[in-house]
């Protein structure tokens, strides 16, 4: 018999990352795999001894990228890989990525590392994102999930005095389309295929995150937003995503980002889809 761990943050005090895992934990029994769910403090990570008992494959649910790497270093299958979990949750980087493989999204623009005692104000830097971007645009911060650390930027004054604020911070500067305000679509890839997807959307907030109150309906998704997708999942090897789509001019789909670990519960209520048993599913395959 097959054992995993599926490892999460042990950090994090909200239901919704244990009750991820225990939705992968549950599929992977239903496929007959001896599962184990950990938190991250749980794995000791001792350079000098032996993982006692290691398990044929982990499902990381967490972005702490050092275990993924141990782990990995360690012989063992970890999905998603660490350097997709890495590049992910780097935003900055993702757009890297995502741009190097012609990705429809917003116009980007990476922020400069500007170390925090000092300051580029006065160099004219600000003015020309300005200028290239208009206003109202979105700031949004490298590290962040659920819609949290990005922010509408609709004056000089909140630009200037955010910029101020994120000094020593990896963030982005990037267009606001106002035709999405308010509604986007998270599309859950598995092993380069469409399992999942769902609309959402806000009357109250520019983002459409449920966290932040957005409500969801199932959506049926065109030809071309399938395929920015899934290209946007294989732009930065993710083998698992959660994939938000923004609506452009004309409904034209924008890849707004990937998440590497994506939750699942919300689109499993909304849809009946347990993107949980697909996951299993697949590094079974893969495994074998």
């Amino acid at each position: 018999m097959k054992s995993c761990w599926i490892i999460y943050n042990g950090s994090l005090t909200s239901d919704k990352f244990r009750d991820q895992a225990e939705l992968m934990k549950e599929a992977a029994e239903r496929a007959g795999v001896q599962a184990f769910i950990k938190k991250n403090y749980e794995v000791l990570m001792n350079l000098h001894e032996e993982l006692a008992s290691p398990p044929h494959f982990v499902v990381f649910l967490d972005k702490d990228i050092l275990l993924a790497t141990y782990l990995k270093n360690a012989g063992i299958a970890v999905f998603n890989d660490p350097v997709v979990i890495e590049t992910c949750d780097n935003k900055a980087k993702q757009y890297i990525q995502l741009a190097t493989h012609n990705i429809p999204m917003p116009e980007t623009i990476i922020a400069p590392k500007v170390y925090p005692n000092f300051t580029i104000e006065g160099s004219g830097y600000y003015e020309k994102v300005l200028k290239t971007l208009g206003l109202p645009l979105i700031i949004k911060e490298g590290h962040g999930s659920f819609g949290m650390k990005v922010y509408l930027i609709e004056t000089e004054k909140d630009f200037f005095e955010k910029v101020d604020a994120l000094r020593g911070v990896d963030y982005v500067f990037q267009q606001f389309i106002a035709t999405s305000r308010g509604r986007d679509i998270r599309v859950n890839i598995v092993g380069g295929e469409v399992v999942a997807a769902m609309h959402r959307s806000s009357q109250t907030d520019f983002r459409a995150n449920i966290t932040n109150g957005g409500v969801a309906t199932v959506i049926e998704l065109t030809k071309e937003q399938q395929t920015i997708a899934i290209r946007a999942a294989e732009a930065v090897g993710a083998e698992f995503a959660g994939v938000d789509l923004l609506f452009g001019e004309n409904e034209q789909p924008l890849v707004c980002e990937v998440n590497a670990a994506a939750h699942i519960r919300n689109i499993y209520t909304v849809t009946g889809i347990n993107v949980a048993d697909r996951m299993i599913a697949y590094i079974l395959r893969t495994l074998s």
